[in-house]
């Protein structure tokens, strides 16, 4: 057997259903590099692990309708990001206490919802794909949805893009400039929500915001450019994902049952792996200066002693 064959199983490329996860971790990463690094930098990462719990709701409400779970994301995922910046998101002191009421009365909520879906019908395979994700059971008209969606959410940051930095950065300094920054907050909590329903659709409502937290922390780590980082950051969730897709499609032939190992599981530990390298190189990147300088004063207090 080849190392191809090896890595690459038999009839991987050519299954329909790879084919379609594929694409659509494509939509996923490019959502997620932008706005995931706008999430980092707002340190607004709260709000994002809260909009993944709020989605799980959606996606049950939509599983009840007998609707696509994607569907529900997103109109629950805007509905929670709505009301977190009416109640008080655009204000940093009012962001966890926003946020932890819409996240409490969501997870009341999706516990009902959750309940009646596993009791009216023989769903209990759906709601696990609602939240720990089934990529491989994406249809195509999910697939053409899920761009739309992606676009959406690339079209709020892309027309926003400068007073979203600004406001980010330094919201005084937006304020004082005349920046609208309610209503840019605003914009960018609607990408939040669409971000993270486009993630859960992956890796499911509760693991959402590793793929949209974790990739956008690694690249910030190596690079302090925002575009740099949005590219860095997209490119490690795409990697991660098409190689949680092939990892997971050999996994059929692993112990202990045969039956496949979660997309989840992979995309998160790459996820993981690519935070800690991240870190690693952050590290010794900062190092080599500081050894660099202690080397050259040595070398100088040896000089003035001669």
């Amino acid at each position: 057997m080849s190392w191809y064959h090896a890595v690459f199983a038999p009839g991987l490329f050519a299954n329909p259903a790879v084919q379609q996860a594929a694409l659509v971790a494509v939509v996923v990463a490019a959502v997620c590099g932008p706005v995931g690094t706008f999430t980092v930098v707002r340190s607004q990462s709260f709000a994002g692990h809260a909009l993944a719990d709020v989605t799980s709701t959606g996606g049950s409400a939509a599983l009840l309708l007998g609707l696509s779970p994607l569907l529900g994301f997103v109109a629950f995922g805007l509905g929670a990001a709505g009301a977190m910046e009416v109640a008080g998101t655009h204000r940093r002191q009012g962001r966890d206490l926003a946020t932890g009421i819409v996240l409490g009365a969501a997870l009341g909520l999706s516990a009902l919802l959750l309940y009646l879906t596993t009791t009216s019908q023989s769903s209990s395979g759906a709601v696990v794909s609602v939240l720990f994700g089934s990529i491989f059971a994406v249809s195509r008209p999910t697939v053409e949805l899920a761009a739309g969606v992606g676009a959406a959410a690339l079209a709020l940051v892309g027309l926003s893009y400068r007073p979203l930095l600004l406001s980010s950065v330094n919201p005084d300094l937006a304020a004082a400039q005349g920046t609208p920054v309610r209503w840019v907050g605003a914009a960018y909590m609607a990408a939040l929500a669409l971000a993270v329903a486009l993630s859960a659709l992956t890796i499911g409502a509760i693991l959402s915001t590793a793929l949209l937290i974790g990739p956008a922390a690694a690249a910030l780590q190596v690079t302090r450019s925002p575009g740099r980082a949005m590219v860095a950051a997209s490119a490690t969730a795409l990697t991660s994902s098409w190689v949680a897709i092939v990892l997971a499609y050999d996994s059929y032939d692993w112990p202990p049952s045969h039956q496949g190992w979660p997309v989840s599981f992979f995309v998160v530990g790459l996820v993981l792996a690519a935070y800690l390298l991240a870190r690693w190189l952050a590290g010794r990147r900062l190092r080599a200066p500081r050894a660099a300088r202690a080397l050259a004063g040595g070398r100088g207090a040896g000089l003035g002693g001669r």
